[in-house]
């Protein structure tokens, strides 16, 4: 079991999914042996991506012991978020941009976490860095992955240097970031065909704060009624993902991408919390956050803080 897997987080993004295959490109033409797999089903914005720039989504996989001595975590760390046997390999390096939680090694690592926007705007440098060429499929799959982080660049995530790698990017892959981007984002918006299940599973991560354990999970849209005409549904969905796994607070944010605003449905015994940290009053269960479309910078380190209190 020579062959390192190269993978992101559970129920993977435009980020993980672009940024694993773009690193095990790297490493390839370093001259390692190595393969891009996925840990979850590709969601329509990253399949639109792919399909733009064609090329084929890693391979699904349930577990990686089986297959693989060592393991390169790209967009994540946390080992909830990640493969379930993940604790039955070695990671030999993470590439990320979150914060660092419920990680630690038994053996040295590289371990390369800079607060951008973007793992691919990390990558963008280590392609410099090691004198390497970026192919234009790749090139415009990094470009989607950073464009997808920093909702067109209007995050709080987002920082010049993810900026700057997107502009570099989309003259490698030869495309218009701005339109290619817009289209890219309102095709990951489309959530007319999806079910409850697939809404609250698109982007969803476990998180510990303090002595609370947490999901929360994100989808984008045009039209946020979309989603809260079918708020029952919702709401049965996540009272028993809550009691399957024992949650003490489930945050589903639904983001609405043209208005840069999220309204948040929270529930389990936590869900006071989101109160205190937004200042907000929680009718029907649920809030608008005004200006808030990050769970990165302006969800996760909130809650984290009130939860730990």
């Amino acid at each position: 079991m020579s062959k390192t897997l190269i993978f992101g987080h559970k129920n993977p993004d435009t980020d993980t999914i672009c940024s694993a295959i773009a690193y095990a490109d790297l490493k390839t033409k370093l001259g390692l042996e190595v393969e891009a797999v996925r840990l979850g089903e590709v969601n329509g914005e990253t399949q639109y991506a792919l399909d733009t720039f064609k090329t084929a989504a890693p391979r699904l996989v349930e577990t990686v012991a089986s297959e693989a001595s060592n393991v390169i975590l790209v967009d994540h760390n946390e080992r909830q978020q990640s493969a379930s046997d993940i604790d039955k390999v070695r990671v030999v390096e993470v590439i990320d941009h979150h914060r660092i939680a419920n990680f630690e090694t038994s053996h040295p690592l590289y371990y390369r976490c800079e607060p951008v926007g973007c793992t691919a705007t990390i990558l963008n440098k280590m392609y410099k860095e090691n004198g390497i060429a970026i192919d234009s499929n790749i090139a415009g799959l990094m470009l989607s992955a950073i464009i997808s982080d920093s909702l067109l660049f209007k995050s709080p995530t987002c920082t010049p240097e993810d900026v700057a790698a997107a502009r570099e990017l989309a003259a490698i892959a030869g495309v218009n970031a701005d339109t290619y981007g817009l289209e890219m984002l309102k095709a990951g918006a489309d959530l007319s065909q999806k079910t409850v299940a697939q809404l609250i599973t698109i982007d969803a991560k476990e998180f510990t704060m303090g002595s609370s354990k947490v999901e929360i999970a994100q989808v984008n849209a045009v039209d946020v009624n979309d989603v809260l005409s079918r708020q029952a549904e919702v709401e049965a969905a996540l009272n028993q993902i809550i009691a399957d796994k024992g949650l003490d607070l489930f945050v589903f944010v639904v983001t609405d991408i043209l208005n840069n605003d999220s309204v948040a449905i929270a529930l389990g015994s936590k869900a006071a919390a989101v109160e205190t940290a937004y200042n907000v009053k929680l009718d029907d269960n649920k809030a608008v956050l005004k200006g808030v479309v990050s769970r990165k910078s302006q969800i996760v380190p909130v809650l984290t803080e009130t939860l730990s209190k």
